[in-house]
């Protein structure tokens, strides 16, 4: 009987998203699902593409991003990510998340990286689900409900302390309530000013909702740097007191990386520890390919040895894209007084060892985040190269890894860890989240000079089974993607 159907994909290089070895196939479409995968010569269907000589790939998924507020903007604000293959992304990181949280003043830093006080409307995570079916997107979007958020409600604005009892219960009583309408989790930024004074007793108490309701724990550690030993320790002990001795909260580390000169080459370390105690509970993390940070911008933090590029600023807008030093030297002021004047800002931080970056982009435990920030004026090039980077430089100029193990980093993995079904693999019955690339030609063309330029090889995206992006095509139109809620939520 001849199968018919809405697409199919003819003699793809199909890497299935598993680290299985690829293998030769047609991929046939009917709706959002994949139908059949194998030799189809018999189906026939409404669109073919002939994917000779090109790799089909599950759609990718951005581990850890920034989209909060791009999510909600429409498809055109999302080509950063379709035009790199992307399909998924994962908001609400670092403890900074739009939801919930009504603000009538700017929020402090960084919860600014998503926008002014004008963006912080939505006072329920409900809304923040409705808000993305009124107006949906070209990538599908798993949110966390972060700690910072929670915070500057619950404390109202007076963040730079311990919350007292009666604080810890709203916030526990928001998170419930953000878990029960979609989110999927809880995510902590315990290394910035309004989250750096809860101690491992406050996460641990708004965390232990999270064994009430199901969901996953993130955060951006306390420390990356000389005390990234005893932040991985802190993060797992979170997971193991707020879970149960027999069921510990599954833990997802934030853009781990190994910070400043005196710590290069700490991550032998860090993985050991990390495949120690994770014999005992579920423990993950994502990585961006980049010897470089971004985030707000902070001059207690600035050091002489870590060059800074300055990526946005409200009072001097003309200085994104500038180096720091360029600047206090133009000014005719101290590096730290430049930083001063340049506030509220944003900042890229060369403070990373590239053989760092490797050894924790191959460890089994890695998924591939961009943690691009959107809304900077210059941003970090993470932003619009990522996945296509690591693809062309480190899977096929550097050998780092298989094309099959970077694939399964970006998709399978992830899906995994997010508790995503039928996400992140190529088989029947998936969702049609695709993306055909040109292995051969794949690569990443930001740079930190022009951090918006369009990777190469990228040939067509499909989430949910429409096309997205068309490479050569510009910004697309169509929103396919979905709200994809909590996959842990348990039932009442």
């Amino acid at each position: 009987m001849t199968l018919r159907c809405d697409l199919v994909i003819r003699d793809a290089t199909v890497l299935d998203g598993t680290g299985a070895p690829r293998f030769t196939a047609d991929v046939a479409v009917e709706g959002d699902r994949i139908v059949a995968v194998g030799a189809l010569g018999s189906a026939s269907g409404r669109e073919e593409v002939e994917a000779k000589g090109l790799a089909l790939a599950p759609g990718f998924i951005d581990a850890h991003t920034h989209d909060d507020r791009a999510v909600v903007c429409g498809p055109e604000c999302m080509h950063c990510k379709t035009s790199q293959g992307v399909t998924t992304v994962v908001v609400g990181n670092c403890g900074v998340s739009l939801a919930p949280l009504r603000l009538s003043n700017r929020p402090p830093p960084p919860l600014d990286l998503l926008g002014d006080e004008s963006w912080f409307t939505l006072g329920g995570f409900g809304e923040y689900a409705e808000a993305l079916a009124r107006k949906p997107t070209s990538v599908n979007t798993f949110a966390f409900c972060g700690h910072m958020s929670l915070r500057v409600e619950a404390m109202a604005g007076d963040v730079y302390r311990a919350a007292n009892d009666r604080e810890i219960a709203h916030m526990q009583e928001r998170l419930r309530g953000a878990l029960r309408e979609g989110a999927g989790g809880f995510s902590t930024g315990l290394y910035y000013p309004p989250n750096a004074q809860a101690p491992t007793e406050e996460v641990i108490a708004i965390a232990e909702v999270l064994r009430e309701e199901g969901g996953l724990y993130a955060t951006h550690m306390r420390d990356e740097a000389d005390f990234v030993m005893e932040s991985i320790r802190e993060t797992l002990r979170v997971g193991r007191e707020a879970g149960t001795p027999e069921k510990p909260l599954e833990v997802v580390i934030s853009h781990h990386k190994c910070s400043m000169s005196e710590n290069f080459g700490r991550s032998r370390d860090t993985l050991a520890l990390m495949d120690r105690l994770g014999q005992d509970q579920p423990v993950a993390y994502d990585v961006y390919p980049y010897p470089a940070g971004s985030t707000v911008l902070m001059p207690d933090k600035l050091r002489q040895d870590v060059p800074v590029q300055i990526t946005w600023s409200i009072p001097h807008p003309e200085m994104a894209g500038r180096n720091l030093d360029d600047i206090a030297q133009e000014w005719g002021v101290t590096r730290r007084a430049a930083a001063d004047r340049l506030l509220p800002a944003g900042a890229i931080s060369f403070s990373m060892d590239e053989a760092d970056v490797r050894r924790i982009m191959a460890h089994p435990r890695a998924m591939i985040g961009s943690d691009g920030i959107p809304h900077d004026a210059k941003p970090h090039p993470r932003l619009w190269g990522t996945f296509p980077r690591v693809l062309g430089m480190y899977a096929r100029d550097l050998g780092l890894f298989t094309l099959e193990s970077a694939v399964h980093k970006m998709t399978g993995r992830t899906a995994q860890v997010f508790g995503l079904p039928d996400r992140g693999v190529i088989r029947a019955g998936a969702f049609a989240d695709l993306v055909l690339f040109d292995p051969a030609r794949v690569r990443d063309n930001a740079t930190y000079a022009e951090p918006m330029l369009v990777s190469d090889g990228i040939a067509q995206v499909w989430c949910n089974g429409v096309r997205t992006h068309v490479e050569g095509q510009g910004p697309g139109h169509a929103a396919p993607g979905r709200f994809l809620g909590n996959p842990r939520r348990k039932a009442a």
